[in-house]
């Protein structure tokens, strides 16, 4: 079957998809297009409950540094405007963010400008040693855009996320890691083994209490506590008669793997 898509990939295993930017020439920098296509993918994937576990990343040797600067900062090229690839593109990073599955950012390379902004918009970020990142937005003379001072707050805390935005600079992999800002490294030569192991981990888990987590974060970034625990006990005790409680409370008795059902 040929792909509806030309600057993104659409690869699914069983529970696990893969969603990743294909401008390799270009280092997988943001043009209109690609928003478009990321929206109407993310709709989709959105919407199918058989996909439990998301991989965001790039084809090649980078994730995302971003716009395509280039493009836009030729001598030829209109500068970009607000609605460059239509305003509701934009929530692109908002679905990242709040689909319901567990999104994971896979980082090689360049991750920088916009494309950091998705890497945040996701639940767990991992790196290969490769990785490079930098907010760079006022390197460009921009105040940035997909989210970052929502999200890197949340992350790093605010005083870090306002030094990476007001102080631009690249930094590695390993002070990602440092600062909490990816959960993991890994050796180039280790990254797809150590992003399978994970993506794997995760599609392994009992499908309603991962979706019931992943709801239960998005609910408490905006209730306040009290209203939170009451919705977190309802969804609890509703688990609690699941067959696939039931069976992972068996299986850790008879010290076995578990097999689930989303029952």
């Amino acid at each position: 079957m040929n792909s509806p898509y030309e600057t993104i990939i659409v690869e699914r295993a069983g529970p696990v998809a893969t969603l990743r930017l294909n401008r390799p020439d270009k280092r997988n920098s943001i043009g209109g297009p690609m928003m478009v296509e990321l929206h109407a993918a993310l709709s989709d994937l959105s919407a199918d409950e058989s996909v439990r576990v998301l991989v965001l990343r790039g084809e090649g040797a980078d994730f995302c540094p971003g716009a395509d600067v280039k493009h836009y900062g030729g001598k030829d090229a209109a500068p970009a405007r607000p609605g460059w690839a239509g305003t509701k593109t934009f929530d692109v990073t908002v679905m990242l963010h709040e689909m319901p599955a567990v999104t994971i950012a896979a980082i090689s390379g360049a991750c920088a400008g916009a494309g950091l902004g998705w890497a945040c918009a996701c639940d767990l970020r991992m790196a290969s040693e490769t990785a490079r990142f930098n907010t760079a937005f006022l390197d460009v003379g921009v105040a940035g855009d997909m989210g970052g001072p929502w999200t890197l707050p949340r992350i790093l805390g605010a005083a870090k996320a306002r030094e990476l935005y007001f102080l631009p600079g690249k930094f590695n992999a390993d002070e990602a890691l440092r600062i909490g800002l990816v959960s993991r490294v890994s050796a180039a030569k280790d990254f797809e083994t150590d992003l399978q192991a994970l993506t794997d981990r995760l599609a392994r888990a009992a499908p309603l209490a991962l979706s019931a987590m992943k709801a239960n974060f998005l609910a408490a970034e905006r209730m306040e506590f009290a209203d939170y625990i009451r919705l977190e006990s309802e969804r609890h005790m509703r688990l609690f008669q699941s067959d696939d409680t039931t069976e992972a409370f068996k299986a850790f008795v008879e010290k076995r793997a578990p097999a689930f059902h989303g029952r």
